[in-house]
This record gives structure tokens, sequence and C-alpha cells, in this order.
């Protein structure tokens, strides 16, 4: 993690809350030696940890506003720099004054995520715990939530260095060995290096499980319905959602454009979409919707292909339609309409095919279909240990876990051994900072909101 000494010694100033209007707004302010900047904006000395109410004044002594001054002394402060928080009314005309009189007093409008990043660099947070913060803020559950407090708290981070020092004290036996060759030792028992590798491996495999988890806590899966008109995909999506997003007729074509309703199951949010209708057409704006159809499920994780249990020979598949998938994207077929047909609802399986018969109409087989796109999206309960991990962590975490793979087949070698060990710690490093690029800091910062 980098040091104090790696404190950036600019001023920086951002509205912290989001923008509109509201009770209270924040500015926020870091940099070195920020007390007399706080004197000029308030006439006062501040003290540290303190809540003061003050007066806001621009430059010719004239009050902006009333409210409250937060001095946090360096580096007992969220950046490890000198902070001062501005709590005022909350209206856009006076954040901006208060904004601009910072700004006029030699600080400069901070970037997208620049006071957590210079927590970063200042040691105050590891990179896993900053994105935390961005992932607390951007949670679209209560799940993904306490996840995210998790990761921020440095659970996430605490596991990865258990794994990483396991390790670290590994390789050193290896590198002991190496550098007196003399003992004739037989390493491999006496350091029971095979035991100890076999538990690193399962303790990242659980690691990564439950990142893949939290992944899926994150950003969800997106559901794509499609199928021929009026096999009621509109009336899925509402039974889904819980209420009346989509419009239902018996017209054919009803649907033109893509309705997006993002609903949750076991936390996980998934965003369904519901498509206009494939078939031959020589309506202009049914076609555009049939083209918008054929993108979204190009996007698509999961695919919900329906059928209408009451069309003679339909159910069966003898009217397919051609949704022209990718390799890897996930198809379930649910017949629908069975209250129409005199069918109950039921889950097959045929040939890794999976087919769920439901009412959207009625709600039956909804919980079966539920049930299905968790096993879909490989979701398995883990309490409250998921991490809310991001793409890259599950890419170092993989890499990690293939160079322990490949540790165990060099066990001949103890050079290259030692080297896939150093390779996996490597990237375990890559996930909370110890390793990481400038050009990775900038794209992953970039992402936070400003005034965080």
């Amino acid at each position: 993690m980098p040091s104090q000494a790696a404190r950036t010694p600019d001023t920086i100033a951002a509205i912290a809350t989001a923008p509109g209007r509201g009770g209270i707004g924040v500015v926020r302010v870091s940099g070195a030696a920020l007390s007399g900047f706080a004197r000029e904006l308030t006439g006062r000395n501040p003290r540290p940890r303190v809540a003061s109410f003050v007066r806001f004044v621009d430059a010719r002594g004239e009050t902006i506003d009333e409210g409250l001054l937060l001095y946090f002394n360096a580096p007992a402060s969220f950046t490890g720099e000198d902070v001062i928080e501005l709590q005022g009314h909350g209206g856009p005309v006076v954040m901006q004054l208060l904004l601009d009189r910072c700004l006029a007093l030699g600080a400069r409008l901070a970037e997208p995520g620049e006071f957590t990043r210079r927590a970063f660099l200042n040691g105050k947070l590891d990179l896993a715990q900053a994105e935390g913060v961005a992932d607390l803020i951007e949670a679209s559950t209560a799940a993904a939530a306490r996840s995210a407090v998790r990761s921020l708290s440095g659970r996430f981070s605490q596991e990865i260095h258990r794994v990483r020092d396991a390790l670290i004290d590994l390789r050193m036996l290896v590198e002991a060995t190496l550098d007196f060759p003399e003992e004739e030792i037989d390493f491999l028992e006496q350091a029971r290096a095979l035991p100890r590798l076999g538990s690193i491996r399962v303790q990242l495999e659980k690691v990564l499980d439950r990142a893949r988890q939290g992944a899926l806590l994150r950003s969800g899966l997106n559901v794509v319905l499609a199928g021929a008109p009026n096999v009621g995909k509109s009336s899925l999506l509402n039974q889904l959602a819980g209420e009346e997003r989509a419009i239902v007729t018996d017209v054919a074509g009803t649907t033109r454009d893509a309705v997006r309703e993002t609903i949750q199951i076991e936390g996980i949010p998934l965003h369904i979409i519901d498509t206009a209708g494939l078939r031959a057409t020589s309506d202009v704006v049914e076609r555009i919707g049939i083209e918008r159809t054929r993108r979204e499920l190009e996007r698509a994780d999961v695919v919900l292909r329906l059928v209408d249990a009451s069309r003679p020979g339909e159910a069966a598949g003898g009217t397919d339609i051609d949704l022209g998938l990718a390799a890897g994207i996930e198809c379930i077929t649910v017949i629908n309409k069975i209250d129409l047909a005199g069918l109950l609802p039921q889950r097959t399986e045929e040939q890794g095919s999976v087919t769920v018969c439901v009412s959207a109409r009625e709600g039956q087989g909804i919980d079966l279909l539920r049930s299905e796109l968790l096993r879909v999206a490989g979701w398995h309960a883990h309490g409250e240990d998921v991490i809310l991990a991001r793409e890259r962590h599950l890419v170092a975490l993989r890499a990690a876990l293939e160079h322990v793979n490949a540790a165990g087949e060099r066990l001949s070698a103890l050079e290259l051994f030692a080297e896939e060990l150093r390779l996996a710690g490597d990237c375990l490093g890559e996930i909370t900072g110890e390793f990481s690029a400038d050009d990775l800091l900038g794209v992953i910062f970039s992402r936070f909101c400003i005034g965080k």
C-alpha cells in the first residue's frame, strides 16, 4: 500500500452531495494546512473534529450561507490530508457559490474519485476498499450494499492478504532450500509443501466462488424475453415485476420497443427486457422493433424463449423461431398459458435443454421460473460472506489459481515452483493495489462520482 509520502500537495474541492435541491448540501475540500483556508471562509479558526455553526462569507465578507464547518486535520481524515466539509443549505445555487469561493481561495475542482484516490495513495484504504466505496454508492439491492460495506471495512482485503501471506511463506521455504543446496533435505516432505499448496488452492477456490456470487450482486443478469407475438412476453414481465409495466392486449405486435424492468430474486438484480415479437411483417415500425429485439438477444446473459401452450403444435416446438443466439448464452424454454391448455406447472430437462411450464396471467409456475433463473446465474446462498467483486478481481483470482495449479505441476523443479508462487502472489497484490499500474488506477477512479 502507498505510504504517507505519496500525499499530493494541492488543494481540491467539490460538491459532495447529489445534484438537485435538498435540505443539506456539502462541499468537501482536501489538501495541506487547511486551517487558514477555513478561516478565510468563516472568519474563525476551526477546531479539529468539532462541528461549528458558522457563516460562510465571500471575499467582501458578505454572507453566502450559514451552516456547519467540520475540520479533520491530517492524517486523521478520510484522505489522510487536511479535510474540511462545509454543510449548508442544499440549493444548487448556494452550493455553487460555496464551491466558487473555495476555488477562488486556491483550490481546484476535484476529478471524479479523486478524494478516494488520495485516501488510497496516502495509505488510508487499499484498492479493494476504495472500490468498495463506489460499490456502496452504486448498490442496487440491499444485499449488494451489505457486501459493499464488508469490502469497505477490509474483510475482502484481509482474505486476500491471508492467502497471499501463505503463498509468501511457502515461497520463502522453497527459496531457502535453493540457497542451501548442500543441505540434503527432502524439501517436499519436510516442509509439507504439497498439503500447504493444496490448502492455498482450496482457500483461493472459496474466495473465487464467493467473488463470482458478488459479481452477480453487483451487476446482475440481463434476461431477454423473446418469442412470437402474443405468446405472453409482456404478461410475464408484469408478473415478474409485480406490477403493470408493459401493455398487454390481444393485438399482435403491441410491443414495438424494448421494455426494461429490474427485479430482485434473492438479492440478485435481474434486468428483464421485454422485446417485440419475432415474425415476418411489412409494418415498418414493427420491423424496427424486431431489429432491436435481435440486438438485445446479442447482449443477453439469459434468454427466455416463450411459446404458447394453447396453440396446437407450438408447445412441442412445431412453430419454433430461430433466435440466432451466440454460443454461451443460456436459453430456457418457457411454455406459457398452461391454464388454457389444462397443463400443470413443472420443470423438465432433456439433453441439457430446460423447459418451464407457467401461466403468466395466473402466476402459476412463476416460482419455478425464478428458481431456474437463479440456477442459470450460478447463484447459491453464502449467508453474509459474499464478496462484491468486480471483473478485474475475478480475472486476478482466476490467474492466481492458474499459477497455483501450475506450481503443483512443477514440483520437480523448485525454481519454477517458486516462480509460480511469486506470480500467484503478484496477481493477488493487484486486487489490493500493492502492484497496480498508474493507468489502471486512472481507469478505476475515473468511474467514481465527483466529490467522492
